[in-house]
C-alpha cells in the first residue's frame, strides 16, 4: 500500500509539472505573439524599414521570435508544428536562391545575398505566424482586429496631418527625395500598407455583434485611413483599393440574405471615405486618381515608362530563361537592356512579377505560380463555414489585404519594401492557418500517463 502511494504521489508531481510547463510555455508564446504584433506595428514607422539600421533589426528580431517561441515549446515539453503547405514553395524558393548564390550563377553577388537574408527573413516571420495563430483562442483574434483598427486610424491620421503641414517632409524634420506620405519616403508604399490594413480592420469590424454599440463608431473610423489612401494620390493603390472591394462584394453576394446588413455597413462606410478624401484632397491629388487610365500622359512615371520596363525585361529572361540572372540582380542587369530614354534610375522593375521572371527564371516562375495557387485554394477553402465565426471573418480580411498587394504588385515593388514585406507574410500565415498540428516527441516530450488507480493495479 505505501508503494501504491508512492507511486500516486510521482504520477501526481508530473501532472504538476507537466501543467506548470505547459502555462509557462503559453507565456512564452503569448510574449512571442505581441513581440510579433509590435514588430510589425514598428516598422512601417522607421521609413517602412528601407534603412540599414532597421531592416537588420527586423532581422534580429525575427530570429528573435523564432527562440521564443523554440523556448515555449520546450517549457511545454512537446514540439507541435503547424504544418502549411506554403513551406514547400517557400523553401523551394529560397533554395533557388541559395543554388544561384553558391553556385556562382548570379551576376551580382552582393544584390543575391541582400535578398536571400531578406527572404529568409521574411520566411521566418511565415513561419513563426503560423505557429502562433494556429488554434489561439477567439481572444486574441479580436485583439489583433482591434489593435490594428486603432493602429490603422492612428497612422491614418498622422498622414493625413503631416500632408497638409509638413510640405513634404516626413516628421516634419526629416527631408526626402521622390513623392513622400506617412512616414514612407514614397506614396505607393504606404498605399500598400494602407491595402492590407483596412481589410483586416474593417473585417474585425464586421465580424463585431450588430448590437455592439462600438462597432458604428469603429467602422467610421476607418474612414480616416482608407481616406489618407485616396490622398496619397495612389494610382496603384487606388485600383487595388477597388480590387478588395470588388471581391469582398462578390463575397457577400454570393452569401445572400444573411450579410444584407454588413454589406450596407460597408456600402456606407466607402461612402463616408470617398466624401472625407473630396471634401479634403487638392485638385492636384483628385486629378491624380482620375488619370488611372491614362498611360501617356499621367504626372510621374508613367504606366506606359513601365510597360516598356517590362517589355525590356522579357528580353533579359529571353537571355536567361532557367535560372534568370540571379535573386537582387535586377538593378545591375537592366541598364544595357533598357531601351528608352530617363533619367530615372530603375533600380526595380516597377513589377514584382516581371522582376521575379527576370531574377529567378522559368524555374522561379512555376515556384510562384504554384505558391499563387496554394494561397488561394487555403486562403478561400470552405469560407461560407468559416465566415460563420468571428475569426472567419477576420482571417477573411487577412487575405483580402494580401490580394489587394497582390494587385498592386502588377504595377509597384511593395513586396520589396522590408515593412510591408513583413505584413504580407504574417498576413498570408493569417489567411492560410488551420487548426492541425504535427506533433514531435523527444526525451522531454509529453507521454502518455496511466490513470492514478492503475498504477495500484486497480486496487484500493
Amino acid at each position: 500500500m505505501t508503494a501504491c502511494q508512492s507511486q500516486v504521489g510521482d504520477f501526481q508531481a508530473h501532472l504538476a509539472r507537466e501543467a506548470s510547463g505547459t502555462a509557462s510555455g503559453a507565456r512564452w508564446f503569448t510574449a512571442a505573439r505581441w513581440l510579433l504584433i509590435a514588430t510589425l506595428l514598428a516598422a512601417p514607422l522607421a521609413f517602412g524599414a528601407v534603412e540599414p539600421w532597421a531592416w537588420a533589426t527586423l532581422y534580429v528580431l525575427a530570429y528573435l521570435l523564432l527562440v521564443m517561441w523554440a523556448v515555449g515549446s520546450i517549457r511545454q515539453g512537446t514540439l507541435k508544428i503547424a504544418w502549411s503547405p506554403l513551406y514547400l514553395p517557400a523553401a523551394l524558393f529560397l533554395l533557388l536562391g541559395a543554388v544561384q548564390y553558391f553556385g556562382h550563377l548570379t551576376m551580382d553577388n552582393y544584390g543575391t545575398r541582400t535578398a536571400l537574408i531578406a527572404l529568409v527573413t521574411d520566411g521566418i516571420f511565415f513561419f513563426v505566424a503560423c505557429q502562433l495563430f494556429t488554434g489561439c483562442p477567439t481572444r486574441v483574434w479580436r485583439r489583433l482586429g482591434l489593435v490594428v483598427a486603432v493602429y490603422a486610424f492612428l497612422v491614418g491620421l498622422f498622414a493625413i496631418v503631416q500632408f497638409f503641414s509638413s510640405s513634404g517632409l516626413i516628421y516634419w524634420v526629416v527631408k526626402s527625395p521622390g513623392n513622400t506620405f506617412g512616414p514612407y519616403v514614397n506614396h505607393n508604399d504606404y498605399a500598400g500598407l494602407m491595402e492590407m490594413l483596412i481589410p483586416l480592420a474593417a473585417m474585425y469590424v464586421l465580424s463585431r455583434s450588430e448590437d455592439d454599440k462600438g462597432q458604428l463608431l469603429l467602422a467610421f473610423a476607418l474612414c480616416v485611413p482608407a481616406g489618407s489612401l485616396l490622398l496619397s494620390g495612389s494610382r496603384g493603390g487606388f485600383v487595388s483599393f477597388l480590387g478588395e472591394i470588388a471581391i469582398f462584394a462578390a463575397i457577400l453576394w454570393k452569401r445572400g440574405r444573411n450579410s444584407r446588413s454588413r454589406l450596407l455597413l460597408g456600402i456606407l462606410g466607402i461612402t463616408a471615405a470617398a466624401l472625407l478624401f473630396f471634401w479634403m484632397a487638392p485638385k492636384s491629388v483628385s486629378s491624380r486618381l482620375g488619370s488611372v487610365a491614362n498611360l501617356v500622359n499621367a504626372p510621374e512615371a508613367t504606366y506606359g515608362d513601365r510597360l516598356h520596363v517590362a517589355l525590356d525585361s522579357l528580353r533579359i529572361f529571353r537571355d536567361h530563361p532557367l535560372l534568370g540572372t540571379g535573386l537582387g540582380s535586377f538593378g545591375s542587369v537592366f541598364p544595357p537592356y533598357q531601351s528608352f530614354p530617363t533619367d530615372q534610375v530603375y533600380s526595380y522593375a516597377h513589377n514584382d512579377y516581371v522582376q521575379a521572371l527576370v531574377e529567378t527564371g522559368a524555374a522561379g516562375a512555376l515556384i510562384l505560380l504554384g505558391a499563387l495557387i496554394l494561397f488561394f485554394r487555403l486562403a478561400f477553402r470552405n469560407l461560407r463555414e468559416r465566415l460563420e465565426r468571428e475569426t472567419g471573418w477576420i482571417r477573411l480580411g487577412a487575405t483580402l489585404g494580401v490580394c489587394g498587394l497582390l494587385i498592386h504588385s502588377f504595377v509597384d515593388f511593395n513586396l520589396h519594401i522590408p515593412s510591408n514585406a513583413a505584413w504580407f507574410v504574417v498576413l498570408a500565415a493569417i489567411s492560410t492557418t488551420g487548426s492541425k498540428t504535427q506533433s514531435s516527441r523527444n526525451g522531454m516530450g509529453r507521454l502518455d500517463l496511466p490513470a492514478a488507480d492503475e498504477i495500484c493495479g486497480g486496487t484500493k
